[in-house]
């Protein structure tokens, strides 16, 4: 006999593709959990992978259930969307607070006791919890944790309206009567979209939860660099298309040169000195040029999205009474 629904306080949520290498890890940081098992589900949505992910998210259901954990393996094979897969586990979902993170993010585990305890206070709508690196294996990603690439201190901080990225991010179901859910046909920036509808909607208020902390990996190598930076750029596209938030300024030909310049003749010097006396990473002597190349990369992004008419459509979204 299934549960009463008023005791699931928590709906975990998380979409995968291709997931096969992550899934061994993510699982036991999600069934380590320090909430009571009784209180909260596991959904794990399969965006029509083609490799082993369906067959590895049953063998963790069959895993979870042996521990009395709630685990269901979902699919989402329609639209190719982390948020097509975040909506399909909305819709099924049985908890007051709808969780979200990632196949390839770590949950330490207290992260969602952590990220859930600003709820107390009825007039949070959302919380964000912390994003930090797990360890570092090479120059690149020591690159991006010293810039806090993936720190949510910078996304809570937007001059336009805060929010937090969904790789670590609880939201009140109520918080979503009226506004919908994500955009399905949306391949980035959904987070901030859904999240700026809420405080549009209503004056929810959005928290960070340092202590909510996940792990994630950051980009290993040159290309995949690249490829992350463009998607800020589209994500700034479609926002600004969206949400009238102004575009990125671009450097010109001109401030690029001077940037240059000024890395070679007092950055590099400056910095080989403080390398010589341990005051410095080998890793500092080039992170001026690859801060270029990040910008270069969103430039090239913001330029040639262009948002599909597709992504304008808001998944609508039923509440329960017993939630409002």
């Amino acid at each position: 006999m299934a549960e009463p629904r008023h005791l699931i306080r928590v709906s975990v949520i998380v979409p995968v593709y291709n997931g096969e290498v992550d899934i061994s890890e993510l699982a036991p940081c999600l069934l380590a959990q320090t909430v009571p098992a009784d209180q909260v589900e596991y959904l794990l949505v399969d965006n029509n992978s083609s490799d082993r992910t369906a067959e590895l998210l049953q063998d963790w259901q069959r895993a979870a259930a042996a521990q009395g954990i709630r685990w269901q393996s979902l699919s989402e094979p329609d639209i190719q969307s982390s948020y097509a897969a975040r909506n399909r586990g909305i819709h099924l979902a049985q908890g007051e607070f709808l969780v979200f993170t990632d196949a390839d993010c770590r949950p330490e585990p207290k992260w969602l006791e952590n990220l859930i305890t600003p709820f107390s206070d009825s007039t949070v709508g959302l919380v964000a919890g912390e994003i930090l690196a797990r360890s570092s294996h090479g120059w690149l990603e020591e690159f991006s944790e010293r810039r806090g690439t993936l720190n949510q201190r910078f996304t809570i901080a937007h001059e336009y309206l805060p929010y937090g990225q969904t790789a670590n991010l609880a939201i009140r179901r109520q918080a979503l009567l009226g506004v919908g859910l994500f955009r399905p046909y949306l391949t980035t920036g959904g987070d901030a979209d859904l999240c700026w509808r809420i405080q549009q909607h209503h004056p929810w208020r959005i928290v960070l939860a340092e202590n909510a902390v996940i792990r994630h990996r950051h980009r290993a190598t040159l290309k995949d660099l690249a490829s992350q930076w463009r998607r800020y750029g589209r994500s700034n596209r479609y926002l600004h298309e969206l949400h009238g938030v102004p575009l990125r300024r671009n450097l010109s030909r001109r401030e690029i040169v001077h940037q240059l310049g000024r890395w070679i003749l007092k950055e590099l010097p400056k910095t080989s000195l403080q390398l010589v006396q341990g005051k410095a990473a080998p890793v500092d002597l080039i992170s001026p040029l690859l801060d270029l190349y990040c910008v270069r990369a969103r430039a090239a992004g913001q330029r040639d999205a262009q948002l599909p008419d597709a992504a304008r459509q808001i998944e609508p979204f039923e509440g329960r009474s017993e939630y409002v």
